[in-house]
């Protein structure tokens, strides 16, 4: 099996969802990713577990989708023994990755500088709403406070007096994909160095980040700029358009993709040299926007799209999930997979959208239950025999 991450070990001890969509990444590129919950398991685990519409045999949506490729050890963190035990697991693996709150990871003794004392090569990663210094870091946050702090909500929506946070939850998600970048960084300056490091990824420093040209458009103008629906503040038209079945989007940003388009629609009031360049439309946007509404409202979307696609004139079905999950191009990327119960049910989900010309392999195994590989783990890792194992069951420190 050939994996890019293969032989890299990580100790994963997220929850909810910016976290463990880092670690599944991590997961899903071949880390050996060891999820390390509390002995009554991590809260995900209930979210739609009982679900009669969302769950499959107990595990809910989340839970299934997040802690695929993963392994399971059930260990309290709190006593002693617990935590002398978690260290002896950070000396047999590479990286720690970890969404608590601000100063939580110091409170349990699992920070970067507790654990690089026992192994000084460990990268540790912390996803948090704010990071780890700063005025507000210590407050609570989850996607959409992310969203609203960063900017994002605030150019998000049909107009300036309704503001939305984005449908997808780009504000969890966001930190942990940048987690992953941080922590792929590290090991790679780890072979120049020898030595770990912490990477500490704030959900609002994310935010502000993806804001990206638009925050530079503001410091050069000195203007806030707010929500315009579906449409663009420079190019027309670039819009959501309504056919006689559905909506289609139509994305001209350049002067030829116009003329291609005045082709098809074969409009004598589009057909006028004033529009044919990007002023002359976006003085006359409305009526462009209007009038392309009405031209296309006369026949289906497959219609429209099969005669501009021939006219390579950027333009999409605006899909529900469900077309989108059975599109073709999707399923020939292997974008929608197999994802197994431990019972061996299953159902489908998201693939893995990184794809290597060499190191390719995609492997999806079921989310574990609770505590389902701390036998081995323990055995393998730290060389423990059953009954030590069983000793340690036996006195709650482990399940």
């Amino acid at each position: 099996m050939s994996q890019s991450l293969s032989g890299i070990r990580v100790l994963d001890l997220t929850h909810m969802l910016s976290g463990p969509y880092g670690s599944m990444i991590l997961a899903d590129l071949g880390a050996e990713t060891i999820k390390v919950e509390p002995l009554a398991g991590e809260g995900t685990r209930k979210l739609l577990a009982t679900d009669p519409n969302n769950s499959l045999d107990g595990m809910g949506a989340y839970y299934i989708t997040l802690n695929r490729n993963k392994k399971s050890v059930a260990v309290d963190l709190k006593s002693e023994e617990g935590l002398a035990l978690f260290k002896d697991l950070v000396c047999n693996v590479d990286i720690v990755i970890s969404n608590f709150g601000a100063g939580v990871p110091e409170r349990l003794g699992i920070d970067y500088g507790s654990l690089s004392a026992v192994n000084p090569r460990i990268i540790t990663c912390t996803v948090s709403g704010f990071g780890s210094d700063g005025p507000g870091s210590k407050r609570p946050a989850f996607d959409q406070v992310a969203q609203a702090m960063g900017g994002g909500m605030s150019i998000t929506g049909p107009n300036p007096e309704t503001m939305v946070r984005a449908g997808i939850p780009i504000g969890d998600l966001g930190g942990g994909m940048f987690g992953v970048m941080g922590i792929l960084a590290a090991l790679y300056e780890r072979e120049r160095s020898g030595l770990g490091q912490h990477v500490d990824i704030s959900m609002l420093d994310c935010q502000v980040s993806m804001l990206n040209y638009m925050a530079t458009m503001h410091f050069l103008s000195g203007e806030d700029p707010y929500p315009i629906g579906n449409s663009h503040f420079v190019h027309v038209p670039y819009n959501t358009f309504t056919c006689s079945d559905g909506s289609i989007v139509i994305a001209v940003i350049t002067d030829n993709f116009w003329t291609n388009l005045k082709g098809v629609l074969n409009c004598a009031e589009l057909d006028d040299a004033k529009y044919d360049t990007q002023p002359g439309r976006w003085e006359n946007r409305e009526m462009i926007n209007a009038r392309l509404n009405q031209l296309l409202s006369v026949n289906s979307c497959a219609h429209w799209l099969a005669l501009f696609e021939a006219q390579r004139i950027p333009c999409a079905p605006v899909n529900s999930l469900s077309q989108a999950l059975c599109d073709t191009q999707v399923l020939h990327r292997n974008m929608v997979v197999d994802l197994k119960h431990p019972n061996g049910s299953s159902t489908k989900g998201p693939g893995n959208p990184i794809k290597l010309s060499r190191s390719n392999d995609e492997v999806f195994t079921a989310a574990p239950t609770l505590g389902q590989h701390t036998d081995e783990v323990m055995s393998q890792l730290l060389n423990l025999s059953v009954e030590q194992i069983q000793q340690m069951k036996d006195q709650g420190i482990i399940k």
